[in-house]
């Protein structure tokens, strides 16, 4: 004969007597197994709602950034649309200086497509502008067919007169003061007061700065391109070997040291070492660079 199992639950009346009721064991597995049952099914339930929760964050998340990025791409359209009319603008600009003062092309730029050179143009002419590169290309008087290129080599050349006053000698052939014979004469002689100071007619490094035979207390510069100049007779020295100095800066002072017949400045333009006439390259003095302010 099967066995049945029971639970025996106790509990006392109003009366006050004992009360036990039989429960069988299989209707305590009956409720287990319920309870069981609906824990997994809450737990379900929490675990879908959580996964719905984080896809809907995840959406509002994505839509939100897919608004910020439509908003960012209009204005990076309307950015790109006024850069182009600024480029067209800038490019038109550059079109009627250059035409105005007959300058061509730089070949460097000839490569690029036409927007792309004429705003190469334009940055070219501001930068020639600021750096006053530009003032002594148009003082230079009538000079078509150059570029923004030949202006910046005109303003690196040696164009300021080193030392203002009357010029007392000239480049070439002339009858030496002391032997009274003819000599070739290397540079231009100008007169002026002794103290006066000398000043450097471009950028450039000082290469020599001491006593040379015949020139006594001398200051050589160098300014690239092979284009050198040379500073004699000089009362004393405001640079050193190895320095740099800019166009305007003070080199030394007019005297009559080594071979001199009174208080000048020799003044020398070399190109690769071999002297040529300084007056081709003398075109302003450093009042007239001030004025027009290019130092």
């Amino acid at each position: 004969m099967r066995k049945r199992f029971y639970i025996m639950l106790v509990a006392r009346n109003s009366e006050g007597e004992l009360l036990k009721i039989p429960v069988p064991l299989h209707y305590l597995y009956v409720f287990i197994a319920g309870a069981l049952i609906g824990m997994l099914v809450i737990t379900g339930m929490a675990g879908s709602y959580t996964r719905m929760a984080l896809k809907a964050q995840r959406y509002n998340q994505l839509r939100s950034e897919k608004e910020a990025l439509k908003t960012q791409y209009s204005q990076l359209e309307q950015i790109a649309q006024e850069n182009e009319l600024q480029a067209q603008s800038l490019s038109s600009l550059a079109g009627e200086v250059s035409s105005l003062y007959g300058l061509k092309a730089d070949p460097a730029f000839q490569d690029d497509d036409p927007v792309s050179a004429s705003l190469q143009q334009f940055y070219a002419l501001r930068m020639t502008a600021m750096t006053g590169a530009a003032s002594v290309g148009i003082g230079m008087g009538d000079q078509r067919n150059t570029s923004t290129r030949d202006w910046m080599r005109l303003a690196a050349a040696p164009t300021l007169w080193p030392v203002q006053g009357r010029l007392t000698g000239s480049f070439g052939e002339r009858i030496d003061p002391f032997s009274g014979e003819g000599a070739f004469h290397r540079g231009v002689d100008i007169s002026s007061d002794i103290g006066t100071r000398v000043i450097a007619p471009a950028d450039g490094v000082v290469q020599y700065s001491d006593l040379m035979n015949g020139y006594g207390r001398t200051v050589l510069l160098e300014h690239g391109n092979g284009i050198s100049t040379l500073y004699g007779h000089l009362s004393g020295f405001a640079v050193s070997p190895g320095q740099f100095v800019h166009r305007g800066d003070t080199v030394g002072y007019v005297g009559q040291s080594g071979r001199s017949t009174g208080p000048h400045l020799h003044y020398e333009v070399r190109i690769f070492n071999t002297p040529v006439n300084p007056s081709k390259y003398m075109r302003f003095t450093f009042t007239q660079q001030v004025a027009s302010g290019s130092l």
